[in-house]
């Protein structure tokens, strides 16, 4: 399989995570992420049991890992509380932007073209309004008051994905099924936030429903499959191609929410498609 189509697989997860986010958005997130995760590392338990190799990873990868998935996570919970939530997370989106404009500067023997640039911030004004678009459109996701100095971690958050991405090429190459290692251990991080941080709650059997399959797709198997791509592909057109996760959570929020499709998602769509198509063409 291509890095491509992997690429677009996580993508595709991700997209779910808006959706499945406003049907749990009663559950503390910190308790989210954690079960989440940890339910997420499960696939890759029984390779371990096979075989001790599939999470024998340096302390330094280790790291790497759970600074990606945990502190990803953890600096844009703190931007959701202190910034209003659809900037934030249109700042959060800067990482695909951010994968492309570092990819030379992080990764030894890659190089910047301006077709690479265009692409980039072409497909970062569809984010911007695919995501902004679905406030008018009553999609946004609940949040907290409006401050703004929240845009600072959210802004940390971005630069912490974007070189964790990039990072997965620097390191001793290890095995995809690591990810349940780094998912495990980050999961663990996020429940002890949880409880040091947030309330407790006792979840229904529909929650549990929907944490697992939260678990399973966008905070499981899209990491496994996003680190395949990074494996198989360059970097720079995996970030580009990034841009179509906001658009998708967006329209399939959209959807699923019983509103119609705005004349905003169909202008993101073309230019993110516009950006994809470009990137893929720029070497």
């Amino acid at each position: 399989m291509s890095a491509t189509f992997y690429a677009l697989l996580a993508i595709a997860l991700w997209a779910t995570l808006a959706t499945l986010g406003t049907a749990l958005s009663h559950l503390p997130p910190f308790l989210l992420t954690g079960l989440a995760l940890i339910i997420g590392s499960v696939p890759s338990w029984p390779l371990v049991l096979r075989d001790r190799r599939a999470w024998r990873v340096p302390p330094r990868t280790l790291a790497l890992g759970v600074y990606g998935l945990f502190g990803f996570h953890f600096l844009l919970f703190i931007a959701l509380r202190h910034a209003p939530p659809v900037e934030a997370n249109l700042v959060n989106y800067l990482w695909p932007l951010l994968m492309v404009v570092l990819a030379p500067v992080l990764l030894p023997g890659v190089s910047l073209r301006p077709l690479h640039v265009v692409a980039a911030l072409l497909g970062f004004a569809g984010a911007a309004i695919a995501i902004l678009g679905a406030r008018g459109s009553g999609a946004a996701l609940p949040g907290a008051p409006a401050t703004y100095w929240g845009f600072l971690p959210a802004a940390g958050s971005a630069f912490i994905w974007a070189s964790y991405s990039l990072w997965t090429k620097r390191v001793t190459p290890f095995p995809t099924s690591a990810i349940g290692l780094f998912g495990l251990v980050s999961g663990v991080l996020s429940l002890a936030c949880h409880a040091l941080l947030e309330p407790s709650v006792v979840l229904s059997a529909k929650d549990g429903l929907l944490v697992a399959l939260c678990g399973l797709g966008p905070l499981g198997a899209a990491f496994f499959v996003w680190d395949m791509a990074l494996k198989r592909g360059d970097a720079r057109q995996i970030g580009i191609l990034s841009y179509l996760t906001p658009l998708a959570s967006t329209a399939l929020l959209l959807a699923v929410t019983g509103r119609a499709l705005t004349a905003s998602i169909a202008l993101a769509a073309a230019l993110i498609i516009s950006a994809a198509v470009m990137g893929t063409r720029a070497k």
